[in-house]
């Protein structure tokens, strides 16, 4: 992040800690700056030099913010944020069920005149966006948001993006956009590596990046990154929704996700009694392979469905995606048969806002009807085994991925060579395996023989905590699975 972007950032996020004293969390703020922000800048660009007719109707603009105090202000907001909320398009998913958390008129003003300092247009679309992504990132640390869920560590996703090497051209989806960092790391790595002509960068503005989420607020500020870093127009590359509902048709060269963590899919309904119960959602569509309300595996059936033909796909799966039976062993047998599942990148611990997980990285090539298997070789490279990351103390860097990198070898995967870390199973190796487990290790553990060496305390209360809450995971799901049959 730049010095000036890192300023504004503090400067903008140090208010939150006034607003907190009201009740106001880290996300409600991101929130609301979203919505403010988004007014200022079609307010600057309805003035010169760049004299565009705005999208938003006069008496919904920023002007008639500023003429606002006191109460009179309050009220006028939350019109604002109701009558934008129902347009369409940009608008709508922007302001869509919109409310305003900032009760306190003085407080909301206050926040209104810090905006309109700042001369947003004016700034470089790279500030702009490291403004954006930091607060998002401030907001993702914050345990108590719960929005970590939807932020992928960067250096990983950079490094997916390095390895995946994305081209003009392509149409490029993420089904589980969350706040768009697969999105904005191809944009950059497209912009970056291409000396692109207006035409192609016309093209990667509108009509590259495309994806979904089921979450309002997540798809808000999804669409507001992608704004403020120069992607979309007036038509939003987001769509709201649930990805898993129905095959949309579309088809793309290259996925980029991490589907939520959480492994069933559930909705919440009022039972007869009026009490609030759960029940699993099990998708059945007829391009899936298997039926399960299992959310991991439905997204990876999804995928291959959207992906088009010689399309490539990198995709986070936690550990139960790799050796979970039943619909699970259908699923990844069926993967290997119609994809060339070429590598998996196993990662560490302690790397997630989300605790408890454990993942890996899945990447394939979607493939044309064949009777024999694609899938020759499955190289994994081990990032987790005597790896030891947190999210503050030791937070994981692109440059721990370099030797990852190398080993994946992106000009020529032909080429690759084994190390320490990275080994090749065949096909067959992998079939002769129980149920086409993928959970395949081979490094000694060395704290289990070094007892002079260990980890930090918190490194080993981390790791420790993140393995009870898997296994009371796994424990759960059991359970729901025993109850589900005696009923």
């Amino acid at each position: 992040m730049s010095n000036k972007s890192s300023i504004i950032v503090d400067k903008v996020w140090n208010y939150c800690n006034v607003l907190r004293d009201d009740g106001v969390s880290y996300g409600d703020y991101v929130e609301q700056l979203t919505y403010l922000i988004f007014l200022k800048m079609a307010d600057e660009q309805a003035k010169p030099p760049f004299n565009k007719s705005s999208i938003i109707p006069h008496e919904l603009d920023w002007q008639s913010l500023l003429e606002k105090d006191g109460d009179a202000l309050e009220i006028h907001y939350r019109y604002i944020l109701v009558e934008l909320g129902k347009q369409k398009e940009l608008l709508g998913i922007i302001f869509r069920k919109a409310q305003n958390r900032i009760q306190d008129p003085a407080k909301l003003k206050r926040l209104i005149m810090l905006i309109n300092e700042e001369t947003w247009i004016g700034l470089d679309i790279d500030v702009k966006g490291d403004i954006y992504e930091g607060l998002l990132q401030k907001n993702a640390e914050d345990i108590k948001s719960g929005a970590g869920q939807y932020f992928t560590p960067r250096s990983l996703i950079k490094t997916m993006v390095e390895v995946m090497q994305p081209k003009p051209g392509m149409k490029i989806y993420d089904p589980a956009s969350g706040t768009g960092g697969f999105l904005l790391a191809a944009h950059d790595y497209i912009s970056k590596k291409y000396n692109l002509d207006k035409e192609q960068k016309q093209n990667l503005k509108f009509n590259t990046f495309f994806g979904k989420d089921i979450v309002d607020g997540v798809a808000r500020l999804c669409v507001m990154n992608l704004y403020l870093h120069g992607i979309g127009g007036e038509a939003s590359p987001i769509e709201v929704g649930d990805s898993l509902r129905a095959d949309p048709g579309d088809r793309f060269e290259l996925v980029l996700t991490n589907p939520p963590f959480g492994k069933k899919s559930s909705i919440t309904i009022i039972n007869s009694e009026g009490k609030a119960a759960t029940e699993k959602l099990v998708y059945e569509r007829p391009d899936f392979w298997a039926t399960t309300s299992n959310k991991q595996l439905n997204f990876l059936q999804h995928i291959k469905t959207v992906t088009k033909i010689n399309g490539k796909v990198a995709i986070v799966v936690p550990d139960n995606v790799l050796f979970e039976a039943g619909a699970g062993e259908t699923v990844r047998r069926k993967l290997l048969h119609e994809c060339d599942v070429h590598t998996l990148l196993r990662l560490p611990t302690g790397i997630f806002y989300a605790s408890g997980v454990k993942a890996n990285v899945l990447f394939f090539d979607r493939k044309g009807a064949s009777e024999k298997p694609w899938t020759e070789r499955l190289w994994i490279y081990d990032l987790r085994t005597n790896k030891h990351f947190t999210l503050k103390q030791n937070p994981m860097q692109f440059e721990d991925l370099q030797d990852f990198i190398k080993c994946y070898n992106p000009e020529n995967r032909r080429e690759r060579k084994e190390t320490e870390r990275f080994k090749d199973f065949t096909y067959e190796e992998i079939r002769q395996r129980d149920n086409f487990n993928l959970d395949i290790f081979w490094l000694k553990d060395e704290s289990l023989e070094d007892f002079e060496n260990l980890p930090d305390p918190i490194v080993l209360a981390r790791e420790i905590m993140e393995d009870l809450e898997t296994a009371l995971d796994q424990f759960s799901d059991l359970y729901e699975d025993l109850e589900e049959k005696e009923l």
